[in-house]
């Protein structure tokens, strides 16, 4: 998929990304025939990332819209809940989902992590710091894509997708 100047595209780990500019790159004085693109993350104005155009497809993804963003909130109540046990095969799923960036599959991060924060709660028990970095990887990925999709505050989205996380508990 060919991206213009100004289109909002999600980069996997990175987040969401506008794209500044399409540009050949001059390295050590040698002129590259390859375009990329050069992506300024959302989340942190002083990092430039460059990505080869030809290659996009396999590192770039167009952001929600606001019509898929709306959608994807109304399903919270239904996307199951990604539950496993075994902690070394909870660390990989969390890694690969990360990797994919694909939202409906970090709504399901965020949505197994909240209620094994509450159930450990209700133990007696604190949060593991292993759950609290992939959640807060998994919000930071989701709420920016729905931010620029909605218009909205990071804060505000976090809100609208708590109350239908709740809802579906």
């Amino acid at each position: 998929m060919q991206y213009k100047i100004g289109d909002y595209v999600s980069k996997p780990i990175t987040g969401v990304c506008k794209i500044a500019d399409i540009l050949q790159l001059d390295m050590r004085g040698v002129k590259n025939d390859q375009l990329y693109y050069l992506l300024l993350p959302v989340n942190d104005e002083k990092e430039k990332i460059y990505v080869p155009v030809r290659t996009s497809d396999m590192n770039l993804r167009p952001c929600l819209t606001k019509e898929e963003a709306w959608n994807l909130i109304e399903r919270i109540p239904s996307i199951q809940s990604l539950w496993i046990e075994n902690e070394k095969m909870r660390e990989h799923k969390y890694k690969e989902i990360i990797r994919t960036n694909d939202p409906e599959a970090l709504v399901s991060i965020i949505k197994m992590i909240y209620q094994r924060k509450r159930l450990r709660m209700q133990q007696g028990k604190k949060g593991t710091t292993f759950d609290e970095k992939y959640f807060q990887m998994a919000e930071n990925l989701l709420y920016s894509e729905m931010g620029v999709a909605l218009g909205k505050q990071k804060q505000d989205i976090c809100q609208v997708i708590g109350d239908f996380v709740d809802k579906s508990l």
